[in-house]
């Protein structure tokens, strides 16, 4: 129990995705949107905004795919699920570039056929570095 408590002291370190990571909030999601910048990386366009979040958090993130290209929910949950994963397992180089930066960010597949992970896991981490470099 004890270790169980200690890991949801320190939520930004390690391979987590938690619910405070999430971007949720619907002003936020709008102002990002209206103001916001993007970058593109085949299959994945990312847009992002740099803000100050309801959260402590360094980064809240969203994940999206068309309903226009993908009809059936099973085909966008499967690709929503492989981008999650990996922004997941790779995000923590990306949070020690930023700094004290807060960002809300919002990844948006594109492709109009489902990616293999080791695909949408190279767009994601080039994704992440060209945000980064963007930002600094």
């Amino acid at each position: 129990m004890n270790n169980l408590q200690e890991n949801t002291d320190n939520e930004t370190t390690g391979f987590s995705f938690h619910k405070n990571e999430r971007l949720c909030s619907k002003k936020v999601i709008d102002k990002l949107f209206i103001e916001g910048k993007s970058v593109f990386v085949y299959p994945v366009k990312i847009v992002y905004l740099e803000t100050l979040l309801p959260e402590k958090n360094k980064v809240q993130a969203a994940f999206t795919v068309g309903k226009r290209n993908f009809k059936r929910a099973v085909k966008r949950n499967l690709i929503k699920r492989r981008m999650r994963e990996a922004y997941r397992l790779n995000k923590q180089k990306f949070y020690d570039e930023l700094g004290e930066k807060q960002l809300a960010v919002f990844f948006i597949y594109t492709a109009k056929t489902i990616s293999d992970y080791k695909q949408i896991e190279t767009a994601i981490i080039k994704g992440l570095k060209k945000l980064s470099t963007e930002v600094q």
